[in-house]
């Protein structure tokens, strides 16, 4: 496994891989500081609550695109030379698929880490209110962490049997949006829509006053049977994802 894992190494040299994640990442920064620039002392005081309920948002675009973008990447280089059946000869093919899986979560990992950084550093340097909510930080980084896999497996299953890569960028873009506006639906269905589960798991709930237009965040419960469905897709995802890569190259 490990010198598959390291031909993926090899082969994503040069693909500016990570500086499509920073160029994200920047984005995402930047919509940081915007959202946080106009706010004053007492909105700041609910600072963390604000980007831990803000930040899963805005993930349903962010992260199917990098997703998107890292999938095909990894995959484009072996439909350009046709070079799918070559390492089948020297590698088995469940190993190719689960070499990709993880290399490609590296990336994923990367980006989690990436908007953890600004939400910490911003908050300190800000001073929001109250000490650092590091349970809460931490669960945030595994749930995002979580269904960004999912979407990322599902994406690298789509790059790896199509050879248009146009194809599984599309359906990661449609896909994030989709997530998006399901958030405005009941959570019924959201738990419907792979890339809507950003929202199933968050932990920042918000209130809203349309009369005096205040707004008020909330700590809510953890959607233990949300995380548990998308642990399940997980799984479904990835054995259909590597049967279907296998059965192409045999």
């Amino acid at each position: 496994m490990s010198a598959a894992i390291w031909m993926e190494v090899l082969k994503a040299k040069g693909r500016k891989i990570w500086l499509v994640v920073a160029i994200m990442m920047a984005v995402q920064l930047l919509w940081a500081g915007w959202a946080i620039s106009n706010k004053d002392a007492n909105d700041l005081a609910q600072g963390w609550l604000f980007f831990l309920y803000q930040f899963p948002m805005l993930n349903c675009i962010i992260m199917p695109v990098i997703a998107a973008v890292v999938a095909s990447r990894l995959s484009d280089v072996e439909h350009k030379g046709q070079t799918f059946k070559l390492l089948e000869t020297i590698i088995p093919t469940k190993r190719i698929f689960a070499a990709k899986f993880i290399w490609g979560s590296i990336y994923m990992l990367g980006a989690a880490l990436g908007q953890l950084a600004i939400m910490i550093g911003m908050g300190v340097v800000l001073h929001f209110g109250g000490p650092v909510p590091w349970g809460a930080l931490v669960g945030y980084l595994l749930f995002t962490l979580m269904v960004s896999l999912t979407i990322y497996v599902f994406q690298q299953g789509v790059s790896m049997l199509v050879a248009n890569q146009m194809v599984p960028m599309t359906l990661g873009l449609i896909g994030g949006f989709i997530g998006l506006f399901s958030m405005f639906f009941p959570q019924g269905f959201q738990k419907l829509v792979l890339w809507s589960y950003y929202g199933v798991l968050m932990q920042v709930g918000m209130n809203w006053d349309p009369i005096t237009r205040a707004t008020d965040f909330y700590w809510k419960a953890i959607d233990w049977p949300g995380l548990g469905l998308i642990l399940v897709f997980f799984g479904l995802i990835y054995g259909v994802g590597q049967m279907l890569f296998v059965r192409r190259e045999v």
